[in-house]
């Protein structure tokens, strides 16, 4: 199932509409929308806290579909992504950070 499915589903289930669940977590209705409609695939990890936050469940709950085969990500680095979210570090900074890493593995 996809996040927004899964957003939608939970949603439904605390019986939230769109715009009480926006009010809550402090973010548009129509973006909440989009992505539970999958018109936006890609919501980034701020977004996705507040949404969980509200629905009270994990991030990884709403990232991973318990059928997924997918490996359930530790702790350790959900601790680093959320470190990394909350210093304010954007998603591009953080690729470029890794590209960087991967280059100088490469050159060493």
């Amino acid at each position: 199932m996809a996040i927004g499915k899964r957003i939608r589903t939970l949603r439904m289930e605390r019986g939230l509409s769109l715009t009480e669940l926006a009010n809550r977590a402090g973010v548009a209705k129509s973006y909440i929308s989009s992505v539970e409609r999958e018109i936006q695939l890609n919501p980034s990890i701020q977004f996705l806290s507040k949404i969980s936050s509200v629905l009270n469940v994990s991030v990884e709950k709403l990232i991973n579909d318990n059928n997924d085969s997918t490996e359930l990500v530790d702790s350790e680095w959900l601790a680093l992504a959320k470190e990394a979210m909350e210093s304010g570090i954007s998603k591009e900074q953080f690729k470029q950070f890794l590209e960087f890493q991967k280059w100088q593995k490469t050159h060493k």
